[in-house]
């Protein structure tokens, strides 16, 4: 795991959105779609908030590698399962997206299942 330059993860937590793209067997990237994100601990997270369904989330579980857009920031990233952080991944949802459905849909066990860490390649 390599950490993000702390003026990256800032910017790109700054941001309402990330562009997530990932890498195709053959290493060509699939389109990019809008996710939420949050900052946990210096560390960036997202979460499919249509679980395992998700295509995008499909996709990166078949390469483990893509690339993001956030904040002025693009870098290829690794995605890696992570669910130590998930209460604080929950509140750090709801601190920065507020409430509704949109929240209450990113905080539930169904997405809180797809829970990735996002690191510099």
């Amino acid at each position: 795991m390599t950490d993000w330059n702390p003026a990256d993860l800032a910017a790109i937590d700054r941001a309402g959105e990330l562009d997530v793209a990932a890498h195709r067997p053959d290493g060509t990237l699939r389109t990019p779609r809008i996710v939420w994100h949050v900052v946990v601990d210096d560390q960036l997270f997202v979460r499919s908030v249509r679980g395992t369904e998700g295509a995008w989330y499909r996709g990166v579980q078949r390469t483990g590698t893509g690339r993001i857009e956030s904040g002025g920031v693009a870098a290829d990233v690794t995605f890696t399962d992570d669910h130590d952080h998930d209460a604080a991944i929950d509140q750090a949802y709801r601190a920065k997206y507020g409430g509704g459905s949109a929240v209450a849909a990113i905080t539930s066990p169904t997405a809180a299942a797809t829970t990735l860490r996002v690191d510099p390649a």
